[in-house]
């Protein structure tokens, strides 16, 4: 009998690790879309919220094809994380914390048109957490070079000793990894609340540009909000937070998460040229 070459104990080790995750791995339909997702706790399915559709039905189907009607428990757009309720009896995976090094290899294990699906690649930036373009708080930056369809989106990121270190997603030229540590903290708020809180100060901002600076002209106030409470009006135009100069309308939205709710901040505007200054306790985002 031939000895195992290097090559061949790396690629059986590799279709191990595929073969114990992918029991946990299901394939998600909502209206005119595919995507993957896994099962996170018994009956709670996490998949990426970019690829599931706004409105129509949910199901969910397994490595056998066996498919079961599912329902939106909750949905983060900034985190990209929906959680998924259906009952089936489907092993939860154990998520690793985790952070994989760079230049390691990676497995992303998925589905693709209802079947078990694997992609190989390797960890192309592993750093520290970072704010997505909606503002959402992803706890470590992973990417992997590799090259995955729509339907293999929400799949599982898997390191090379068979732990999964978060959910691979599609973002803008790349594939990211939405790690554990997110997907904890956001699927636990989804399963308990349904949505993530915000923050709220109840303004509608226009960008001005100043002659010494950025600001921020209150287009309209909300006159139940929490900035309209503390004597904001329209007209006033908003120059700084807690002392520090505003750098755009993004920036200051993107302040507004989950742990901004009950914050008191200073804010710092001209009223008719006139400096004003308001404190103003920051609320919750009403529901759409």
């Amino acid at each position: 009998m031939t000895d195992l070459t290097p090559l061949t104990s790396l690629s059986s080790a590799l279709a191990d690790v595929v073969a114990r995750i992918s029991p946990s791995v299901v394939s998600v339909h909502s209206h005119r879309s595919r995507s993957t997702g896994f099962v996170w706790k018994r009956g709670l399915i996490v998949t990426a919220d970019e690829a599931l559709a706004d409105e129509g039905d949910v199901q969910i189907s397994d490595a056998d094809g066996s498919a079961v009607a599912a329902t939106v428990v909750g949905r983060d757009h900034t985190t990209d994380i929906a959680l998924l309720r259906a009952d089936t009896a489907i092993a939860p995976v154990k998520l690793a914390a985790t952070i994989p090094a760079l230049g390691s290899l990676s497995v992303v294990a998925s589905t693709n048109r209802d079947a078990p699906s694997a992609s190989l690649g390797l960890v192309s930036a592993s750093g520290k957490g970072w704010r997505s373009l909606r503002g959402g708080e992803i706890d470590a930056r992973i990417e992997l070079d590799v090259r995955l369809r729509p339907s293999q989106e929400g799949g599982l990121a898997i390191d090379a000793s068979g732990e999964a270190f978060g959910m691979a997603v599609l973002g803008p030229r790349r594939v990211l990894v939405i790690p554990t540590a997110t997907i904890e903290r956001v699927a636990a708020q989804l399963e308990t609340r349904g949505r993530i809180a915000r923050g709220y100060l109840g303004l509608g901002l226009q960008p001005l540009r100043l002659d010494d600076g950025i600001g921020a002209m209150v287009m309209n106030v909300d006159k139940a909000g929490p900035a309209a409470t503390a004597g904001i009006r329209q007209g006033d135009v908003i120059v700084a937070v807690n002392d520090e100069k505003l750098s755009g309308v993004r920036a200051l939205l993107r302040t507004l998460g989950p742990a901004s709710v009950g914050r008191v901040v200073d804010v710092a505007v001209r009223r008719g040229g006139e400096p004003a200054s308001f404190r103003v306790t920051i609320g919750e985002r009403p529901e759409a």
